[in-house]
């Protein structure tokens, strides 16, 4: 079994929504205490916001402090969405059969929605985090203190491949969490879950720290290619609602941002997940400073021992070494100036041991392009260091602007072809599109459908998903996406514009 979620269903632990025509996702709370700076660069210590005491005189760890400091710190997020048109894209239904007999894609109206989370106060004029999926698609956004004060908030940004947002309410002196070091959670420590689940008031719940470093797949649709997992597992109780809240230390530090469960039913059962502080804290400092994620590449494809097949795992011996095996190097990357070859195992990052492919992306996503970070790895029984100095998406180390395309943008799913897929379907290069999400671009300016393979865009060949991106970043406005799909001889061509 290659997962022991395999029979197990993943559920976002997003808003307790009143729909008359949606899905109910699964949340989970989150609070946080963090910087004092409206640029919100660097969180600073609130000394009079630190539990003091996490052990009593009878030996046991004491979270009363904990759970007071954060609950003032959590919010309840209520979000509303208008009514719109949505386009509905029948399974059956494809361009080629389409331009003969109708068809395809059809638009019906979505009534009014409701929906609610949690978020965390990070900064005392008003910075706000919470998940991606609690405020996604949200026309107005309302925040509701721990002191029952209600505030309009605005969408600063949002980041669906770590499912993270930023929302600001205009309000001064605010109770907010610091920070701590997700690096330094340990399996069984004690965490506090602090949230809004099932439209209760400020609820929190006591478990330990179960796992670290958790893929559990659930970011893909949303994040596509850039998506990162890297979870904390707990077993501290969290329901729908409780998405965007905190994850706490016994001192009252967050640690976490409680993101969704694994369950058979959507509710509790057992495990619930939560984005580390150290993802956090970049991702939210990102937005704020520069309105969109500046994310750090080294330039390698991997393969996880839970992922790979009977046969990569013999032939790469993935159970045999610690380490990530680095199964590609993209051409001109970080990785392959660093001097990094296919069959080289990652073993440390900035002198922080590195076991799994969740564990070398959490470490890289905490950096900016222009960093420069140690790499440890192993070649042929003898290890190496080296230092590469991270890059963007664009292949150099300049800001990115928010207005640049990619893959999330456009509302797409890619994946890499193999050697053989690539000879089954006649091509030397393309990229697959294995999911088109509704609201993204692609849905909305194309009848492009999933499945389609990705040759060339603007007369540029696509090799990988990383090419993909690198042209998508470019400064053009209009984007000619030249491609096959399986099965069928004729070459489409969609045309999308920012």
């Amino acid at each position: 079994m290659k997962s022991i979620f395999g029979t197990v269903l993943i559920a976002m632990i997003t808003s307790v929504a009143t729909l008359v025509f949606a899905t109910k996702y699964t949340n989970t709370s989150t609070t946080l205490f963090g910087t004092t700076q409206k640029t919100n660069t660097e969180p600073q210590p609130s000394n009079d916001m630190q539990a003091s005491n996490t052990a009593s005189d009878q030996g046991y760890t004491n979270l009363e402090s904990a759970a007071e400091i954060s609950s003032k710190a959590v919010v309840h997020i209520k979000t509303e969405m208008k009514a719109r048109n949505v386009q509905y894209r029948s399974p059956f239904g494809d361009d080629f059969f389409d331009q003969f007999f109708g068809g395809g894609s059809r638009f019906f109206q979505q009534p009014p929605q409701q929906g609610s989370g949690s978020g965390v106060i990070i900064s005392k004029d008003g910075y706000i985090v919470t998940n991606n999926h609690v405020v996604d698609a949200a026309d107005e956004v309302t925040v509701i203190l721990n002191n029952k004060k209600s505030l309009k908030a605005k969408v600063i940004g949002k980041d669906p491949s770590t499912d993270l947002a930023v929302i600001k309410v205009d309000e001064p002196n605010l109770p907010y969490l610091n920070y701590g070091n997700s690096d330094d959670v340990k399996l069984g420590q004690w965490v506090l879950a602090v949230g809004y689940p099932l439209t209760l008031e400020t609820t929190v719940t006591a478990g330990i720290v179960s796992a670290k470093y958790r893929n559990i797949g659930i970011n893909k649709n949303a994040g596509g290619s850039t998506a990162i997992e890297s979870f904390i597992q707990t077993d501290a109780a969290v329901n729908p609602g409780n998405s965007g809240g905190a994850l706490v230390n016994a001192t009252g530090e967050l640690v976490g941002i409680n993101t969704a469960i694994a369950s058979p039913t959507g509710s509790y059962a057992g495990y619930s997940f939560a984005i580390p502080s150290n993802i956090v804290k970049k991702i939210v400092n990102d937005m704020i400073t520069y309105g969109n994620v500046q994310r750090a590449y080294l330039g390698v494809v991997h393969i996880n021992l839970k992922d790979a097949t009977p046969e990569q795992i013999s032939a790469y011996n993935l159970d045999k070494v610690d380490g990530v095996y680095v199964y590609q190097v993209v051409n001109e990357s970080s990785a392959e100036k660093a001097g990094l070859k296919v069959g080289d195992y990652i073993t440390k990052i900035e002198n922080k041991e590195i076991k799994t492919g969740p564990q070398m992306l959490e470490k890289i996503a905490q950096y900016r392009p222009g960093d420069e970070i140690s790499i440890e790895y192993i070649r042929n029984g003898t290890r190496y260091t080296t230092t590469a100095r991270l890059k963007n998406i664009v292949g150099n180390t300049d800001i990115v602007k928010s207005t640049t395309l990619n893959t999330d943008k456009l509302g797409i799913s890619v994946k890499n072809l193999t050697k053989q897929e690539l000879q089954g379907l006649r091509i030397k290069n393309g990229v697959y599109i294995s999911n088109i999400r509704n609201g993204g671009i692609i849905a909305s300016q194309t009848r492009m459908k999933k499945s389609f393979v990705i040759l060339q865009v603007n007369d540029q060949d696509v090799k990988s998903i990383e090419d993909l991106d690198r042209i998508l970043a470019s400064d053009e406005d209009e984007f000619q996406i030249t491609g096959i799909y399986p099965g069928y001889a004729n070459m489409y061509v969609y045309l999308i514009k920012k």
